[in-house]
């Protein structure tokens, strides 16, 4: 037993050891980009139900682009498509995604943390959270335009 604690007690130490001389070390900033969490900037939309940062590129032109997403607690968005496929993973909290042009929230399918999802281009869907925060990284090519899903007026 005093074995296993003198162990743990070295363990304890050479972790500590190891975060120090991390945060001593630099690195090239031609080499490594990089921000740590409290250095992201993230903006929240006009209507106050999700927040986003872009982390490469810029979706609002032609090109690649990445951006972290936040829905906030029960916020969804209404049925919409993109022109281009856009590509995710779940990284916290739980997202919830719909298909097709009828908003059902309760119809919607669970993505915890860790998920995959592919919105294909000009797919109806809708999604965003429900109980808590969702964290997204989402990708794709530009533009990343959303279009509301308008119903077609019934035939005459």
């Amino acid at each position: 037993m005093a074995l296993v604690a003198r162990l743990a007690s070295a363990a304890i130490v050479v972790a500590a050891m190891s975060v120090a001389t991390a945060r001593a070390q630099q690195l090239d900033p031609k080499v490594v980009g990089f921000k740590l969490p409290d250095q992201i900037e993230w903006k929240t939309n006009p209507a106050g139900t999700n927040r986003s940062v872009v982390l490469q590129g810029d979706p609002s032109k032609p090109g690649p682009y990445a951006m972290l997403l936040q829905w906030l607690p029960g916020n969804m968005s209404r049925p919409h498509f993109h022109p281009n496929d856009r590509f995710f993973i779940v990284v916290s909290g739980t997202w919830w995604v719909g298909s097709g042009p009828e908003f059902k929230p309760d119809a919607t399918v669970p993505m915890p943390a860790g998920s995959h999802v592919v919105h294909y281009a000009k797919g109806v869907h809708f999604d965003g959270a429900k109980s808590e925060p969702a964290t997204i990284l989402v990708w794709g090519e530009g533009p990343a335009t959303s279009t509301p899903f308008a119903p077609s007026a019934p035939a005459k």
